[in-house]
């Protein structure tokens, strides 16, 4: 028997998208009534794979309709959750290029597209500010 004593963070399991348009610019959400900007995706359902969610996620906020074969797994990240306090986002991320037109949906107020190559001049979630957008700004140099 285990025991989760009264500090152990809470887990929210979600898929996430790092997903790239054709300029490399890649797309952040940011819901309605919050101010940090994110990944776009949302909670796993208990009978869901992760990549299954995160294609019907995109399709409800964004109505962004996306073949999960393509999506790209690049791993599983942990962060402080930015909109609920004393909670924990365990995300598995997905990368997916695309070139369709995205519409905020669902709870998402507004979509912005950010250059990685800088630090975009608004309030970022913990899991896209310290880890989405490094590792893949470490990619790009990789490649390069």
């Amino acid at each position: 028997m285990t025991l989760i004593s009264a500090a152990s963070p809470r887990i929210i399991r979600i898929a996430a998208a790092l997903l790239i348009g054709a300029d490399g610019h890649t797309l952040l959400v940011r819901k309605r009534g919050t101010t940090a900007f994110m990944q776009p995706g949302g909670k796993i359902e208990a009978h869901e794979l992760p990549v299954h969610a995160l294609a019907r996620e995109l399709e409800e906020e964004l109505g962004l309709q996306i073949n999960p074969a393509q999506a790209t797994f690049l791993g599983e990240f942990s962060a402080p959750a930015a909109n609920e306090p004393g909670f924990v986002v365990q995300a598995q991320i997905f990368q997916l290029s695309i070139d369709a037109e995205v519409t905020p949906a669902a709870e998402i107020e507004e979509v912005i597209w950010v250059d990685p190559a800088t630090d975009p001049a608004v309030d970022l979630a913990p899991l896209t500010r310290d880890l989405i957008l490094p590792f893949y700004r470490q990619s790009l140099t990789a490649i390069a």
